[in-house]
């Protein structure tokens, strides 16, 4: 049988527009929640869902839907991301998934394709959490996994509160308009893989099965500062010292376990930092990742059998957050497979390292996820790109598997 397809130079020209919202110059943007290049994004895709026809709503977390009805009075079908982006991010981190099911909600309009089922483009607000610490905080709120007053009073670097963009954003609606299990019966975000698998692998499409569970624990060593001219190396307790054997420890520990474990030692505070002073609070924190809670398990055990003293200096650690695996519906994560096959791209079944607004709407409304791959693996960054091709291969498996959903 023919496939739909959706229009590439539509989708090229959507993803080409966008780039321009919060450009840094250098291939990349800076589109940080409710800033003014944030909200040029959200007028030129509210613009553009008019012309469609679309009926658009927001919440009172300015989360956007915009919806096609459909032909019965039936719970919607949803699709999209998220807008915003990192410092110096790139142009198809969250926002491919919004420009996707755009393309996808155009193709359904212009080919009057039949459907029974409203068909909703979302954007979900501050996903990144760049500006506004948590990352997925509009889709934690909804979903009753955030506080919303303490989500309002979170701020920005300049002091700026939340509740102050919010109000100021032009997007703020009601609660009655947010996204319930009685509204909607399904969810389908398409992303960049944001890692290096699907290129490695030679796959254009990911089938997202779920979401890595993991574990962040900070480590503090306390030494004593003395100077680094006058004493001698027995007499010292040095704590950067007592960090790097341990850091050491658990590379060499983890480095055990399961190949899909990923781990980083991404921050580390040193004190007093001065060339001349042996340090003597020294913390670094450690992120682990697996989609088996039974290695993560494994993970936390390697950590308590970190000594209380190494080196003379007193060590300790405490779990800064985790966070459980998640599993996307079954059926769906079936149904993106079966479409990938259909239209002859290579696909492999993975689970996502980073979070996604998806893990958290899953508890409420069935969901899954579509990955497309990313250049050389770079995201987060200027760099990141995906080709028009992958792009467009992507946006048919989400158009086909919208349309299979909207026949249950």
């Amino acid at each position: 049988m023919d496939m739909l397809t959706c229009n590439k130079e539509r989708l090229e020209d959507k993803i080409k527009t966008f780039s321009k919202f919060g450009d840094t110059g250098k291939g990349g943007i800076t589109r940080l929640s409710l800033s003014p290049a944030a909200i040029d994004a959200r007028d030129e895709f509210c613009r553009r869902c008019r012309a469609l026809g679309m009926d658009i709503k927001t919440d009172d977390m300015a989360n956007i839907y915009a919806t096609i009805p459909g032909e019965e009075n039936l719970p919607g079908i949803m699709m999209g991301s998220h807008a915003d982006s990192v410092k110096q991010g790139g142009n198809y981190d969250g926002i491919l998934g919004v420009l996707t099911a755009l393309e996808v909600a155009e193709t359904i309009v212009t080919e009057k394709i039949p459907h029974k089922h409203p068909i909703t483009v979302v954007i979900w607000t501050n996903e990144e959490g760049a500006r506004f610490d948590p990352a997925m905080m509009s889709s934690g709120v909804i979903t009753g996994k955030f506080d919303k007053d303490v989500m309002l009073a979170s701020k920005d670097s300049e002091g700026v509160t939340f509740k102050e963009a919010l109000e100021a954003s032009g997007y703020m609606g009601e609660a009655s308009n947010r996204m319930t299990a009685e509204k909607y019966m399904a969810l389908v975000e398409l992303h960049v893989e944001q890692g290096p698998v699907l290129e490695a692998e030679k796959k254009d499409i990911g089938i997202v099965e779920g979401v890595c569970g993991m574990v962040n624990y900070e480590f503090s060593f306390v030494g004593q500062a003395d100077h680094a001219g006058t004493t001698p190396m027995k007499y010292r307790k040095d704590a950067l010292y007592a960090a790097a054997k341990v850091i050491q420890y658990i590379h060499d520990e983890l480095d055990k376990l399961d190949r899909k474990l990923v781990y980083t030692t991404g921050r580390m505070n040193v004190s007093p930092n001065i060339h001349t002073i042996i340090p003597d609070n020294v913390k670094f924190t450690l992120d682990a990742r697996h989609q088996d809670p039974n290695v993560i398990k494994q993970v936390v055990e390697i950590i308590k059998k970190v000594p209380s003293e190494i080196e003379k200096c007193q060590v300790s650690y405490k779990e800064l957050w985790s966070r459980k695996t998640v599993k996307f519906h079954p059926e769906f994560v079936d149904c993106v497979e079966k479409n990938a096959n259909e239209y002859g791209y290579p696909a492999m079944r993975m689970y996502s390292g980073p979070g996604h607004d998806a893990q958290f709407i899953t508890d409420i409304i069935k969901s899954t996820m579509i990955f497309v791959p990313s250049e050389n693996g770079h995201s987060h960054c200027e760099k990141e790109f995906t080709s028009i091709d992958n792009c467009l291969k992507g946006t048919n498996v989400l158009l086909q598997t919208i349309l299979d959903i909207d026949k249950n």
